[in-house]
């Protein structure tokens, strides 16, 4: 294979300096009273705040994920004008399926840390080596280490084509994409626009919709996905109206308070993941901070949230014309009964009922997740 020359590797080394300001804002941090309900239904309880940054303060070790990151293939390239972060973890099957695979908000390429392996290396997690995937992982742009838009227009389209760019960058003629969350809309958006080189995709985000007649006489399926619509627009989407109308005002807390920009990623970790109250019953607490710190230390807390305001319309249901698998965990935010799907995805060679997960599959539910690529992909190869 044959990388082009203006893909550089990339070193991350966060100044000691950094880590020490941070630790000065939480301890100058100033607290607001205790919630006056006994539940999450007011946001993140005080008590759970405090534990989550008292570990975060005392605990936490950076420098863990930052070994991590720096181990797991990490380059930067320069696209349209924009620095490109991503991870590339080649297969040691030489002739493995290569696959781009975008995160989400509030998410980051940490989300894929416990599937690279088995899904790069197949054989020594169960698998065959037919299985193999070599993985390329990019940062959004404004999000982790990718670079900051200056200017409008990086909407998902744009961020699609790019990933196209990034592709033939590392070589690779043909592959497929997978996505969740704004990667949902991404890889739809590779697949509508049929991206050279992609051939096929795979969400566990659909973007699909009821029409009238879905409403009039509604199967179990469709009942349940539009009492989770309609929880998500009445209690869980006050995030998305401020960031798609007014990221830049949100964004001053985002990037000045650690403890604000932890309660706002936090609480998506408690109502987002498949959980009987507690975040860290589905996510690691140091798995959180990770990603949290992906936030903090690149202080993208103002730019991924204008990926709202520039495509949060990109979330409407679009024709894909060619092969596409739907993942459907039953605790995902905005989900989409197969019917509906069915409309929009005309080539729908996989649809998997799952049984455990929430929004964030590959992070929560890695062996699940995994399995779900290899039948996928499988059918498309």
């Amino acid at each position: 294979m044959c990388v082009a020359e203006d893909v550089k590797p990339l070193c991350i080394e966060i100044r000691q300096s950094q880590l020490d300001d941070l630790a000065r804002r939480i301890d100058m941090a100033r607290w607001p009273e205790k919630e006056t309900v006994g539940d999450w239904s007011q946001g993140v309880p005080l008590q759970a705040m405090q534990d989550l940054v008292g570990y975060w303060r005392k605990d936490y070790e950076w420098r863990r994920c930052e070994d991590w990151l720096n181990e797991s293939g990490q380059s930067i390239t320069r696209i349209d004008g924009l620095d490109i972060h991503f991870l590339h973890v080649r297969s040691p099957v030489e002739n493995a399926t290569p696959l781009v695979m975008t995160h989400g908000w509030p998410g980051s390429v940490v989300e894929f840390r416990d599937v690279i392996g088995p899904l790069t290396d197949p054989e020594a997690h169960g698998g065959r080596a037919q299985d193999a995937f070599h993985l390329v992982m990019p940062s959004l742009p404004g999000f982790g280490f990718s670079g900051k838009p200056e200017g409008t227009g990086w909407g998902v389209e744009r961020i699609a084509r790019a990933w196209g760019v990034l592709m033939e960058r590392l070589g690779y003629t043909r592959w497929f994409a997978q996505g969740g969350d704004w990667g949902s809309a991404v890889t739809t958006a590779i697949g509508v626009q049929k991206v050279p080189g992609c051939a096929g995709i795979h969400l566990t985000m659909p973007i699909a919709r009821p029409q009238p007649e879905d409403l009039a006489a509604p199967g179990p399926d469709e009942q349940r996905a539009l009492a989770a619509l309609q929880h998500y627009q009445e209690w869980d989407s006050g995030y998305s109206t401020q960031q798609r109308t007014r990221p830049q005002t949100i964004g001053y807390s985002l990037v000045d308070s650690p403890v604000g920009l932890a309660a706002w990623i936090y609480e998506k970790m408690w109502a987002w993941t498949d959980n009987a109250g507690s975040p860290e019953e589905a996510l690691s607490r140091d798995a959180i901070l990770d990603n949290i710190m992906l936030y903090w230390l690149p202080a993208t807390g103002a730019s991924s949230a204008r990926l709202y305001w520039e495509s949060f319309g990109s979330f409407s249901p679009q024709t894909v014309q060619m092969p596409v698998a739907v993942s459907a965990f039953p605790k995902e935010i905005i989900p989409a009964a197969r019917k509906w799907c069915e409309r929009v995805f005309p080539d729908l060679v996989h649809w998997g009922d799952m049984e455990q997960g929430g929004h964030f599959a590959a992070w929560e539910q890695p062996g699940a997740f995994t399995a779900e690529l290899r039948k996928a992909f499988a059918a498309m190869r």
